[in-house]
Protein backbone atom coordinates (compact mmCIF):
# COMPACT_ATOMS: atom_id res chain seq x y z
CA UNK A 1 0.00 0.00 0.00
CA UNK A 2 1.16 3.62 -1.03
CA UNK A 3 2.03 6.11 1.77
CA UNK A 4 -1.00 8.01 0.14
CA UNK A 5 -3.12 5.50 0.71
CA UNK A 6 -4.62 6.32 4.22
CA UNK A 7 -4.45 10.43 3.17
CA UNK A 8 -7.39 9.26 0.39
CA UNK A 9 -9.27 7.08 2.49
CA UNK A 10 -9.57 9.12 5.08
CA UNK A 11 -10.67 12.40 2.24
CA UNK A 12 -12.84 9.83 0.74
CA UNK A 13 -14.67 9.33 3.66
CA UNK A 14 -14.74 13.26 4.81
CA UNK A 15 -16.07 13.53 1.54
CA UNK A 16 -18.59 10.91 1.71
CA UNK A 17 -19.95 12.36 5.14
CA UNK A 18 -20.44 16.01 3.95
CA UNK A 19 -22.81 14.62 1.24
CA UNK A 20 -24.50 12.29 3.97
CA UNK A 21 -24.92 14.96 6.54
CA UNK A 22 -28.15 16.58 4.73
CA UNK A 23 -29.23 13.38 3.18
CA UNK A 24 -29.46 12.52 7.23
CA UNK A 25 -31.31 15.25 7.96
CA UNK A 26 -33.99 14.72 5.18
CA UNK A 27 -34.30 11.16 6.41
CA UNK A 28 -34.50 11.83 9.93
CA UNK A 29 -37.54 14.79 9.07
CA UNK A 30 -39.52 12.04 7.44
CA UNK A 31 -39.53 10.04 10.51
CA UNK A 32 -40.27 13.39 12.34
CA UNK A 33 -43.43 13.39 10.44
CA UNK A 34 -44.91 9.99 11.59
CA UNK A 35 -44.06 11.18 15.11
CA UNK A 36 -45.54 14.32 15.08
CA UNK A 37 -48.84 12.52 13.21
CA UNK A 38 -48.58 10.35 16.60
CA UNK A 39 -48.57 13.02 19.17
CA UNK A 40 -51.24 14.92 17.71
CA UNK A 41 -53.53 11.83 17.02
CA UNK A 42 -52.93 10.84 20.27
CA UNK A 43 -54.25 13.33 21.52
CA UNK A 44 -57.61 12.63 19.72
CA UNK A 45 -58.01 9.56 21.68
CA UNK A 46 -56.43 5.88 21.66
CA UNK A 47 -59.01 4.09 18.95
CA UNK A 48 -57.79 7.16 16.54
CA UNK A 49 -53.99 6.05 17.47
CA UNK A 50 -54.19 2.54 16.85
CA UNK A 51 -56.30 3.32 14.04
CA UNK A 52 -53.62 5.31 12.79
CA UNK A 53 -51.30 2.94 13.51
CA UNK A 54 -52.45 -0.05 11.56
CA UNK A 55 -53.07 2.53 8.32
CA UNK A 56 -49.33 3.51 8.84
CA UNK A 57 -47.96 -0.25 9.30
CA UNK A 58 -49.56 -1.05 6.03
CA UNK A 59 -48.52 1.74 4.03
CA UNK A 60 -45.02 1.37 5.12
CA UNK A 61 -44.93 -1.97 3.45
CA UNK A 62 -46.31 -0.79 0.09
CA UNK A 63 -43.95 2.82 0.67
CA UNK A 64 -40.63 0.33 1.01
CA UNK A 65 -41.49 -1.69 -2.11
CA UNK A 66 -41.96 1.43 -4.03
CA UNK A 67 -38.59 3.07 -2.40
CA UNK A 68 -36.57 -0.53 -3.53
CA UNK A 69 -37.75 -0.11 -7.22
CA UNK A 70 -37.04 3.67 -7.64
CA UNK A 71 -33.86 3.26 -5.56
CA UNK A 72 -31.77 2.81 -9.30
CA UNK A 73 -32.65 6.30 -9.96
CA UNK A 74 -30.12 7.30 -7.38
CA UNK A 75 -27.36 4.93 -8.99
CA UNK A 76 -27.86 5.52 -12.59
CA UNK A 77 -27.58 9.42 -12.52
CA UNK A 78 -24.90 9.42 -10.15
CA UNK A 79 -23.26 6.96 -12.57
CA UNK A 80 -24.07 9.08 -16.02
CA UNK A 81 -23.29 12.27 -13.97
CA UNK A 82 -19.79 10.92 -13.45
CA UNK A 83 -19.67 10.11 -17.26
CA UNK A 84 -20.16 13.16 -18.13
CA UNK A 85 -23.85 12.22 -19.87
CA UNK A 86 -26.49 14.89 -18.88
CA UNK A 87 -28.89 13.64 -21.52
CA UNK A 88 -28.94 10.44 -19.86
CA UNK A 89 -29.77 12.07 -16.34
CA UNK A 90 -32.54 13.70 -17.38
CA UNK A 91 -34.11 10.59 -19.11
CA UNK A 92 -33.45 8.91 -16.11
CA UNK A 93 -35.19 11.07 -14.43
CA UNK A 94 -38.41 11.02 -16.61
CA UNK A 95 -38.44 6.99 -16.96
CA UNK A 96 -38.25 6.88 -13.13
CA UNK A 97 -41.27 9.59 -12.90
CA UNK A 98 -43.49 7.75 -14.84
CA UNK A 99 -42.21 3.79 -13.06
CA UNK A 100 -43.18 5.78 -10.15
CA UNK A 101 -46.22 6.76 -11.36
CA UNK A 102 -47.40 3.81 -13.07
CA UNK A 103 -46.03 1.09 -9.86
CA UNK A 104 -47.55 3.64 -7.28
CA UNK A 105 -51.56 3.95 -8.87
CA UNK A 106 -51.11 -0.34 -9.06
CA UNK A 107 -50.20 0.06 -5.25
CA UNK A 108 -53.03 2.48 -4.83
CA UNK A 109 -55.38 0.58 -6.27
CA UNK A 110 -54.45 -2.32 -3.87
CA UNK A 111 -54.81 -0.66 -0.95
CA UNK A 112 -57.68 0.51 -1.45
CA UNK A 113 -58.89 -2.60 -2.26
CA UNK A 114 -57.45 -3.54 0.86
CA UNK A 115 -59.16 -0.97 2.82
CA UNK A 116 -62.27 -2.72 2.43
CA UNK A 117 -60.43 -6.05 3.98
CA UNK A 118 -59.36 -4.78 7.11
CA UNK A 119 -62.00 -6.49 9.59
CA UNK A 120 -60.05 -9.78 8.39
CA UNK A 121 -56.82 -8.64 10.14
CA UNK A 122 -58.18 -9.87 13.92
CA UNK A 123 -58.04 -5.56 14.84
CA UNK A 124 -60.58 -4.50 17.13
CA UNK A 125 -63.86 -3.46 15.58
CA UNK A 126 -64.03 -0.07 16.78
CA UNK A 127 -60.44 0.88 15.05
CA UNK A 128 -61.64 -0.93 12.20
CA UNK A 129 -64.68 1.43 12.36
CA UNK A 130 -62.43 4.49 12.70
CA UNK A 131 -59.58 3.78 10.20
CA UNK A 132 -61.44 3.41 6.65
CA UNK A 133 -61.17 6.97 5.34
CA UNK A 134 -57.91 7.89 6.75
CA UNK A 135 -56.41 4.66 5.04
CA UNK A 136 -58.14 5.76 1.88
CA UNK A 137 -56.39 8.59 2.13
CA UNK A 138 -52.80 7.88 3.24
CA UNK A 139 -53.13 4.91 0.70
CA UNK A 140 -53.73 7.84 -2.09
CA UNK A 141 -50.82 9.65 -0.73
CA UNK A 142 -48.42 7.08 -1.61
CA UNK A 143 -48.51 8.23 -5.46
CA UNK A 144 -46.98 11.72 -4.25
CA UNK A 145 -44.64 10.27 -1.88
CA UNK A 146 -42.86 7.81 -4.75
CA UNK A 147 -42.76 10.86 -6.90
CA UNK A 148 -41.11 12.87 -4.33
CA UNK A 149 -38.55 10.28 -4.10
CA UNK A 150 -37.47 10.17 -7.41
CA UNK A 151 -36.96 14.04 -7.68
CA UNK A 152 -35.30 13.93 -4.15
CA UNK A 153 -32.91 11.06 -5.77
CA UNK A 154 -32.25 13.08 -8.35
CA UNK A 155 -31.03 16.19 -6.52
CA UNK A 156 -28.95 14.23 -4.35
CA UNK A 157 -27.25 12.55 -7.15
CA UNK A 158 -26.63 15.41 -8.98
CA UNK A 159 -24.67 16.43 -5.55
CA UNK A 160 -27.38 18.93 -4.70
CA UNK A 161 -28.76 16.94 -1.16
CA UNK A 162 -29.68 20.45 0.57
CA UNK A 163 -32.32 20.87 -1.67
CA UNK A 164 -34.31 18.30 -1.11
CA UNK A 165 -33.66 18.42 2.69
CA UNK A 166 -35.25 22.23 3.32
CA UNK A 167 -38.06 20.76 1.14
CA UNK A 168 -38.72 17.64 2.91
CA UNK A 169 -37.83 19.95 6.73
CA UNK A 170 -40.67 22.50 5.03
CA UNK A 171 -42.93 19.54 4.77
CA UNK A 172 -42.58 18.58 8.15
CA UNK A 173 -44.05 22.26 9.36
CA UNK A 174 -46.95 22.04 6.55
CA UNK A 175 -47.99 18.78 8.17
CA UNK A 176 -47.76 20.15 12.21
CA UNK A 177 -49.61 23.24 10.70
CA UNK A 178 -52.32 21.33 8.76
CA UNK A 179 -53.02 18.50 11.17
CA UNK A 180 -53.45 21.50 13.92
CA UNK A 181 -55.65 23.34 11.76
CA UNK A 182 -57.48 20.25 10.10
CA UNK A 183 -57.51 17.64 13.53
CA UNK A 184 -58.60 20.28 16.02
CA UNK A 185 -60.59 22.04 14.01
CA UNK A 186 -59.05 25.99 13.76
CA UNK A 187 -59.44 28.88 11.50
CA UNK A 188 -62.98 28.43 11.23
CA UNK A 189 -62.61 24.73 9.94
CA UNK A 190 -64.88 21.98 11.25
CA UNK A 191 -62.29 18.95 13.71
CA UNK A 192 -62.24 16.05 11.17
CA UNK A 193 -59.85 14.26 13.78
CA UNK A 194 -57.95 11.68 12.03
CA UNK A 195 -59.90 12.15 8.47
CA UNK A 196 -58.01 15.52 9.40
CA UNK A 197 -54.52 13.86 9.90
CA UNK A 198 -54.87 12.01 6.70
CA UNK A 199 -55.90 15.08 4.78
CA UNK A 200 -53.21 16.57 6.19
CA UNK A 201 -51.18 14.35 5.27
CA UNK A 202 -52.00 14.19 1.78
CA UNK A 203 -51.89 17.64 1.26
CA UNK A 204 -48.71 17.76 2.56
CA UNK A 205 -46.84 15.60 0.46
CA UNK A 206 -48.72 16.86 -2.33
CA UNK A 207 -47.49 20.31 -1.58
CA UNK A 208 -43.48 19.21 -1.01
CA UNK A 209 -43.61 17.54 -4.43
CA UNK A 210 -45.13 20.92 -6.30
CA UNK A 211 -42.08 22.96 -4.75
CA UNK A 212 -39.42 20.13 -5.35
CA UNK A 213 -40.40 20.23 -9.21
CA UNK A 214 -40.84 24.03 -9.35
CA UNK A 215 -37.66 24.23 -7.22
CA UNK A 216 -35.39 22.11 -9.70
CA UNK A 217 -37.40 23.01 -13.36
CA UNK A 218 -36.46 26.84 -11.85
CA UNK A 219 -32.51 26.37 -10.40
CA UNK A 220 -30.27 26.71 -13.64
CA UNK A 221 -27.29 24.08 -11.87
CA UNK A 222 -30.36 21.59 -12.89
CA UNK A 223 -30.77 23.02 -16.42
CA UNK A 224 -28.75 20.56 -18.46
CA UNK A 225 -29.99 17.91 -16.67
CA UNK A 226 -33.76 18.70 -16.73
CA UNK A 227 -35.98 16.70 -19.42
CA UNK A 228 -36.63 18.77 -22.69
CA UNK A 229 -40.03 16.86 -23.38
CA UNK A 230 -41.72 14.71 -20.56
CA UNK A 231 -44.05 13.03 -22.81
CA UNK A 232 -42.43 11.52 -25.40
CA UNK A 233 -42.01 7.49 -25.90
CA UNK A 234 -41.24 5.28 -22.72
CA UNK A 235 -38.02 2.98 -23.43
CA UNK A 236 -38.97 -0.32 -22.90
CA UNK A 237 -34.37 -1.17 -22.89
CA UNK A 238 -34.17 1.92 -20.20
CA UNK A 239 -36.80 0.73 -18.21
CA UNK A 240 -35.41 -2.66 -17.59
CA UNK A 241 -32.51 -1.60 -17.01
CA UNK A 242 -34.32 0.35 -13.91
CA UNK A 243 -36.35 -3.05 -13.02
CA UNK A 244 -32.99 -5.25 -13.07
CA UNK A 245 -31.93 -3.20 -10.27
CA UNK A 246 -35.13 -1.86 -8.53
CA UNK A 247 -36.57 -4.87 -7.82
CA UNK A 248 -34.13 -7.06 -6.25
CA UNK A 249 -33.96 -3.95 -3.97
CA UNK A 250 -37.19 -3.84 -3.57
CA UNK A 251 -37.15 -7.75 -2.03
CA UNK A 252 -33.96 -6.85 0.28
CA UNK A 253 -36.40 -3.90 1.38
CA UNK A 254 -38.96 -5.90 2.15
CA UNK A 255 -37.01 -8.95 3.36
CA UNK A 256 -35.42 -6.64 5.93
CA UNK A 257 -38.95 -4.79 6.94
CA UNK A 258 -40.63 -8.09 7.12
CA UNK A 259 -38.51 -9.67 10.19
CA UNK A 260 -38.56 -7.23 11.53
CA UNK A 261 -42.05 -7.15 11.66
CA UNK A 262 -42.17 -10.58 12.40
CA UNK A 263 -39.77 -10.24 15.46
CA UNK A 264 -42.35 -7.95 16.98
CA UNK A 265 -45.03 -10.88 16.47
CA UNK A 266 -42.96 -13.24 18.19
CA UNK A 267 -42.08 -11.09 20.88
CA UNK A 268 -45.97 -10.50 21.13
CA UNK A 269 -46.31 -14.34 22.36
CA UNK A 270 -43.96 -13.77 24.78
CA UNK A 271 -46.65 -11.00 27.01
CA UNK A 272 -47.30 -7.35 26.83
CA UNK A 273 -44.14 -6.61 28.70
CA UNK A 274 -41.83 -8.13 26.21
CA UNK A 275 -43.50 -6.75 23.19
CA UNK A 276 -43.82 -3.04 24.79
CA UNK A 277 -40.04 -3.32 25.46
CA UNK A 278 -39.69 -4.31 21.85
CA UNK A 279 -40.99 -1.14 20.78
CA UNK A 280 -39.22 1.23 22.79
CA UNK A 281 -35.77 -0.92 21.80
CA UNK A 282 -37.24 -1.09 18.18
CA UNK A 283 -38.64 2.64 17.62
CA UNK A 284 -34.71 3.83 19.48
CA UNK A 285 -32.71 1.40 17.18
CA UNK A 286 -35.68 3.09 14.39
CA UNK A 287 -34.12 6.47 14.72
CA UNK A 288 -29.89 5.37 15.07
CA UNK A 289 -30.89 3.69 11.60
CA UNK A 290 -31.68 6.92 9.32
CA UNK A 291 -28.38 8.16 10.07
CA UNK A 292 -27.19 4.94 8.84
CA UNK A 293 -29.41 4.90 5.88
CA UNK A 294 -28.26 8.37 4.93
CA UNK A 295 -24.86 7.37 4.76
CA UNK A 296 -25.81 4.49 2.81
CA UNK A 297 -27.16 6.40 0.25
CA UNK A 298 -24.41 8.63 0.22
CA UNK A 299 -21.87 5.76 -0.05
CA UNK A 300 -23.97 4.41 -3.12
CA UNK A 301 -24.44 8.01 -5.07
CA UNK A 302 -20.79 8.34 -4.85
CA UNK A 303 -19.72 4.80 -5.92
CA UNK A 304 -21.90 4.78 -8.97
CA UNK A 305 -20.23 8.11 -10.00
CA UNK A 306 -16.84 7.21 -9.38
CA UNK A 307 -17.94 4.14 -11.93
CA UNK A 308 -19.57 6.08 -14.11
CA UNK A 309 -16.19 8.59 -14.64
CA UNK A 310 -14.18 5.34 -14.88
CA UNK A 311 -12.05 6.08 -11.24
CA UNK A 312 -12.15 2.67 -10.17
CA UNK A 313 -8.94 3.79 -8.24
CA UNK A 314 -11.49 5.47 -5.57
CA UNK A 315 -14.00 2.27 -5.32
CA UNK A 316 -12.02 0.84 -2.55
CA UNK A 317 -11.18 4.10 -0.46
CA UNK A 318 -14.90 5.26 -0.90
CA UNK A 319 -16.32 2.11 0.20
CA UNK A 320 -14.54 1.59 2.83
CA UNK A 321 -14.56 5.17 4.18
CA UNK A 322 -18.14 4.65 4.17
CA UNK A 323 -17.74 1.28 6.22
CA UNK A 324 -15.53 3.57 8.96
CA UNK A 325 -17.63 6.26 9.63
CA UNK A 326 -20.46 3.88 9.80
CA UNK A 327 -18.87 1.90 12.20
CA UNK A 328 -17.20 5.02 13.98
CA UNK A 329 -21.41 6.06 14.23
CA UNK A 330 -22.90 3.53 15.40
CA UNK A 331 -20.43 2.29 17.93
CA UNK A 332 -21.23 5.65 19.42
CA UNK A 333 -24.47 5.13 19.14
CA UNK A 334 -23.70 1.69 20.84
CA UNK A 335 -22.00 3.39 23.69
CA UNK A 336 -25.21 5.31 24.27
CA UNK A 337 -27.03 2.14 24.38
CA UNK A 338 -24.24 0.65 26.48
CA UNK A 339 -24.54 3.41 29.25
CA UNK A 340 -28.13 4.53 29.09
CA UNK A 341 -30.14 1.72 28.41
CA UNK A 342 -32.61 2.03 31.29
CA UNK A 343 -32.62 6.11 31.59
CA UNK A 344 -33.81 5.94 27.68
CA UNK A 345 -36.32 2.76 28.56
CA UNK A 346 -37.78 5.13 31.49
CA UNK A 347 -38.80 7.97 29.07
CA UNK A 348 -40.91 5.74 27.13
CA UNK A 349 -42.78 4.63 30.11
CA UNK A 350 -42.42 4.27 33.83
CA UNK A 351 -43.45 0.03 34.22
CA UNK A 352 -40.44 -1.12 36.41
CA UNK A 353 -40.87 -4.62 34.61
CA UNK A 354 -41.17 -2.81 31.13
CA UNK A 355 -38.13 -0.46 31.83
CA UNK A 356 -35.81 -3.65 32.76
CA UNK A 357 -36.47 -5.68 30.17
CA UNK A 358 -36.11 -2.68 27.41
CA UNK A 359 -32.75 -1.80 29.27
CA UNK A 360 -31.73 -5.32 28.14
CA UNK A 361 -32.79 -5.15 24.72
CA UNK A 362 -31.23 -1.59 24.48
CA UNK A 363 -27.76 -3.30 25.03
CA UNK A 364 -28.06 -6.02 22.22
CA UNK A 365 -29.57 -3.14 20.19
CA UNK A 366 -26.20 -2.12 21.16
CA UNK A 367 -24.14 -4.42 19.57
CA UNK A 368 -26.20 -4.83 16.63
CA UNK A 369 -25.91 -1.31 15.62
CA UNK A 370 -22.84 -1.73 14.99
CA UNK A 371 -23.32 -4.84 12.55
CA UNK A 372 -26.19 -2.98 11.30
CA UNK A 373 -24.07 -0.46 10.33
CA UNK A 374 -21.79 -2.44 8.25
CA UNK A 375 -24.38 -4.13 6.38
CA UNK A 376 -26.68 -1.31 5.17
CA UNK A 377 -23.27 0.74 4.04
CA UNK A 378 -22.12 -2.36 2.87
CA UNK A 379 -25.71 -2.67 0.62
CA UNK A 380 -25.44 0.96 -0.48
CA UNK A 381 -21.61 0.35 -1.72
CA UNK A 382 -22.99 -2.46 -3.59
CA UNK A 383 -25.86 -0.96 -4.88
CA UNK A 384 -23.44 1.67 -6.12
CA UNK A 385 -22.06 -1.40 -8.23
CA UNK A 386 -25.31 -2.11 -9.66
CA UNK A 387 -24.72 -5.66 -7.75
CA UNK A 388 -27.86 -6.76 -6.13
CA UNK A 389 -28.85 -9.98 -6.33
CA UNK A 390 -26.32 -11.67 -4.72
CA UNK A 391 -26.60 -8.93 -1.87
CA UNK A 392 -30.65 -9.55 -1.72
CA UNK A 393 -29.98 -13.21 -0.96
CA UNK A 394 -27.47 -12.41 1.39
CA UNK A 395 -30.04 -10.32 3.01
CA UNK A 396 -32.89 -13.38 2.60
CA UNK A 397 -30.38 -15.77 4.12
CA UNK A 398 -29.70 -13.16 7.27
CA UNK A 399 -33.05 -12.50 8.05
CA UNK A 400 -35.40 -15.26 7.25
CA UNK A 401 -32.57 -17.92 7.73
CA UNK A 402 -30.47 -17.16 10.44
CA UNK A 403 -32.47 -14.24 12.68
CA UNK A 404 -35.87 -15.62 12.78
CA UNK A 405 -35.18 -19.34 13.17
CA UNK A 406 -32.65 -18.14 15.30
CA UNK A 407 -34.94 -15.71 17.25
CA UNK A 408 -37.55 -18.17 17.68
CA UNK A 409 -35.34 -21.48 18.60
CA UNK A 410 -33.08 -19.22 21.23
CA UNK A 411 -36.46 -17.07 22.29
CA UNK A 412 -38.63 -20.05 22.99
CA UNK A 413 -36.91 -23.47 22.64
CA UNK A 414 -33.89 -21.95 24.43
CA UNK A 415 -35.45 -20.58 27.46
CA UNK A 416 -33.93 -16.29 26.95
CA UNK A 417 -37.03 -14.71 25.34
CA UNK A 418 -36.82 -11.22 24.19
CA UNK A 419 -33.57 -11.37 24.69
CA UNK A 420 -32.38 -14.28 22.63
CA UNK A 421 -34.69 -12.90 19.50
CA UNK A 422 -32.37 -9.78 19.39
CA UNK A 423 -29.77 -12.12 19.92
CA UNK A 424 -30.74 -13.82 17.11
CA UNK A 425 -31.26 -10.50 15.27
CA UNK A 426 -27.95 -9.52 15.70
CA UNK A 427 -26.40 -12.61 14.39
CA UNK A 428 -28.02 -12.41 11.51
CA UNK A 429 -26.85 -8.93 11.02
CA UNK A 430 -23.25 -10.00 11.75
CA UNK A 431 -23.60 -12.14 8.67
CA UNK A 432 -24.78 -9.59 6.47
CA UNK A 433 -22.48 -7.09 7.11
CA UNK A 434 -19.37 -9.52 6.89
CA UNK A 435 -20.33 -11.09 3.68
CA UNK A 436 -21.65 -8.41 2.29
CA UNK A 437 -18.24 -6.17 3.01
CA UNK A 438 -16.40 -9.32 1.78
CA UNK A 439 -18.31 -9.18 -1.73
CA UNK A 440 -17.49 -5.36 -2.22
CA UNK A 441 -13.76 -6.02 -1.47
CA UNK A 442 -13.81 -9.16 -3.92
CA UNK A 443 -15.54 -6.89 -6.62
CA UNK A 444 -13.01 -4.29 -6.15
CA UNK A 445 -10.36 -5.97 -5.71
CA UNK A 446 -8.27 -4.33 -8.90
CA UNK A 447 -8.97 -0.95 -7.72
CA UNK A 448 -6.66 -0.44 -5.18
CA UNK A 449 -7.39 0.92 -2.08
Amino acid sequence: MSTRAPISFWREAKITLILAIPIIVGQVSQMLMGVTDSVMIGRVGAVPLAASALAGNLFGMFFVVGLGLLLPVTVLVARARGGGEPQRCSELLRHGCWLALGFGLIETLVMLGLGQQLGRFGQPTEVVAAVGTYFNLIAISLIPSLLFQVFRQYAESLGQPRLPMVVMLGGVIANVILNWILIYGRWGVPALGLDGAGWATLLSRILVLVVIVVWLARDIRFAEFWPERWMTRISPTRLREMLRIGIPASGQLLFESGAFAAAAIMMGWLGTVPLAAHQIAISCAAVTFMFLLGLSMAVSIRVAEAVGAGERNRLRSIGFGGLAVGTILMTGFALVFFVGADVIAARFVSDPEVIATAGNLLIVAGIFQIFDGGQVVGSGALRGLTDVRVPTLITFVAYWVIALPGGYALGFAGGFGGFGIWLALAAGLAFAAVLLAARYARLTRTAPV
